[in-house]
């Protein structure tokens, strides 16, 4: 398979494919419920509810159209980053042998347990360890600056649409692939050695039960101008679209709110929790004074390298003075 066809193939792909966020019928599912809400929650008429919903001052905004051409380049850097990138076979592999050495762990000690328990356990673990580590890397893509300076590209979207969950730096989608693959090998390779070959997942259209409900109620919502809030109680256990777009607000009060991807009791647990909030009242973006020019390209993509390098030589700086210091000292 040539490049070009490659390429083409992981783009439509992102589309046909159940594993995907933005596959087809997630994002009519997404329309129809956004449908649903404004037209019996909202109570606007079947017309308002489309002009609504398929808002062309925020699908060709400079913001989205931003969206589109990260999606685009990025799916082609990732192609020749792919092939070197540490996969999660091998993390697997690495993982099941070392157990072999962990003396009070036997290999198959669990084999018995029927296969219903099995995968039902296996279906649920890999579902909920998968969203905290998503939840905690998204934690330390905002506490720590050299992150930070990578996921400001995300944040920098100052209108939401589906699309902007591919609005990421390539350096963060490596971070987050990686982090992918870690997560699926430690759960794999921990279950096999323990139950031995029975392990599988419950699925639908091959996703996770658990991934494919999720994205069906609207996943593509939490990036999108249509505020849909959950009961207080249930902000609490998931996360709604509306409280995703409170993470994207301008606001310092919104700050380091809501890291959460599914489930919203990681917030709660982490300090980090809060309420939906109408997204006409917010301010989305970095701050109010974000210009239009920080959504060309070159700004996403260099900006971030530019800053990091300033933190490293800042970093760098204060060390050189430290020894510095200490080696005068010891002169005198």
């Amino acid at each position: 398979m040539d490049i070009f066809t490659e390429f083409f193939f992981d783009l439509f792909n992102n589309f046909i494919d159940p594993k995907k966020r933005i596959f087809i019928f997630y994002l009519l599912a997404a329309i129809l419920i956004s449908f649903l809400w404004l037209y019996f929650n909202k109570k606007l008429s079947v017309r308002k509810c489309l002009i609504k919903i398929f808002n062309f001052k925020i699908f060709f905004s400079k913001s989205s159209k931003s969206d589109y051409k990260l999606f685009f380049l990025n799916q082609i850097i990732m192609i020749f980053i792919s092939p070197i990138l540490i996969t999660q076979l091998t993390i697997a592999t690495i993982l099941f042998y070392y157990f072999h050495s962990i003396s009070w762990l036997n290999v198959g000690m669990f084999s018995h347990t029927s296969n219903f328990v099995i995968v039902t356990l296996f279906t649920s673990i890999h579902f909920i360890f998968d969203d905290f580590t998503k939840f905690y890397i998204h934690r330390c893509m905002h506490k720590w600056n050299i992150l930070w300076s990578l996921h400001k590209v995300h944040h920098s979207a100052t209108t939401l649409t589906p699309m902007t969950v591919f609005r990421t730096h390539p350096l963060e989608g490596i971070l987050f692939s990686f982090r992918g693959a870690v997560t699926q090998a430690i759960t794999i390779s921990s279950f096999v050695f323990l139950f031995g070959n029975n392990v599988d997942l419950i699925t639908i259209l091959g996703a996770n039960i658990f991934s494919f409900i999720f994205n069906i109620f609207g996943s593509n919502l939490r990036h999108s101008h249509i505020d849909i809030k959950y009961w207080k109680w249930l902000e609490y256990i998931i996360i709604s679209p509306a409280q995703h777009q409170v993470h994207h607000s301008v606001s310092s009060k919104h700050h380091d709110k809501n890291f959460g991807v599914a489930f919203a009791f990681w917030d709660w647990i982490f300090g980090s929790h809060h309420h939906s909030e109408d997204i006409d009242t917010l301010t989305l973006g970095l701050d109010n004074n974000f210009g239009a020019e920080h959504h060309s390209l070159v700004s996403l993509y260099f900006r971030p390298i530019k800053e990091i390098a300033i933190i490293f030589t800042k970093k760098f700086n204060k060390i050189k003075i430290y020894f510095e210091k200490k080696f005068i000292l010891r002169r005198i």
